[in-house]
């Protein structure tokens, strides 16, 4: 069996086990809800629950539909499944895998890639669900210490510094490509605040503008080679 087959078969067995625990997952997700009420004796008002779909559901629609455009090719079939069911990917799945992948030099799209962030993420979903357990064990004794006021600005920064120092070695590869949608969007934001809250919105625009850029520098290349 050779390395195409040997993928094809991988992806196979991906797509079907990632297609059932995500069958899986969801019912449990939705059915949560019924089973307490059905054992409390207390259901949930589905008229309730659809009008608070309505008001917030569709905003995260539209999230989750750029997050799974955006992130599906960087993360592969396996990456993506694990990532999706077990949450977190801003904050956990997505730095790890992109910093694996860094580390061992695999391109996007690759089977190389397909693998380290299959790993990447299965690995930080363990050590993720270590943490907790021992977050859970170790509250009571470290509640005091986290609470403390001198600690408060570290926890309000933990994740504009991770996406920082993860961002500087992206934007020092190409900063035209993104500095420009940086500054675009940070004029945006500014003029105007309501924006804000809109921010899964707007990753549309910036990743608009810089595919735009790199699609117009790569014909300048092209034409610049040819010449």
């Amino acid at each position: 069996m050779d390395r195409k087959d040997t993928m094809e078969k991988y992806n196979r067995m991906t797509h079907l086990l990632g297609r059932t625990v995500s069958g899986i997952t969801l019912c449990m997700l939705l059915g949560a809800p019924f089973l307490m009420g059905a054992v409390l004796g207390c259901m949930p008002d589905l008229s309730a629950v659809a009008r608070g779909f309505v008001s917030v559901g569709l905003v995260w629609t539209v999230s989750s539909v750029v997050e799974f455009l955006v992130y599906t090719p960087m993360l592969g079939a396996g990456g993506s499944y694990l990532a999706f069911i077990t949450g977190n990917l801003i904050n956990m799945k997505i730095p790890c895998a992109m910093n694996a992948r860094e580390m061992v030099g695999a391109k996007t799209g690759s089977a190389e890639n397909e693998i380290i962030s299959t790993l990447s993420i299965a690995t930080s979903s363990l050590v993720t669900i270590l943490v907790l357990a021992l977050g859970v064990l170790l509250l009571a004794p470290l509640q005091p210490i986290l609470q403390s006021e001198a600690l408060q600005p570290a926890f309000a920064n933990v994740v504009p510094a991770l996406f920082g120092a993860m961002a500087y070695k992206y934007y020092r590869k190409a900063p035209i490509l993104a500095a420009v949608p940086l500054l675009l969007m940070t004029l945006l934001f500014t003029l105007v605040p309501s924006l804000a809250s809109s921010t899964s919105f707007m990753i549309i625009p910036s990743g608009a503008i810089a595919i735009l850029l790199a699609y117009v520098r790569y014909r300048k290349a092209q034409k610049g080679a040819s010449v």
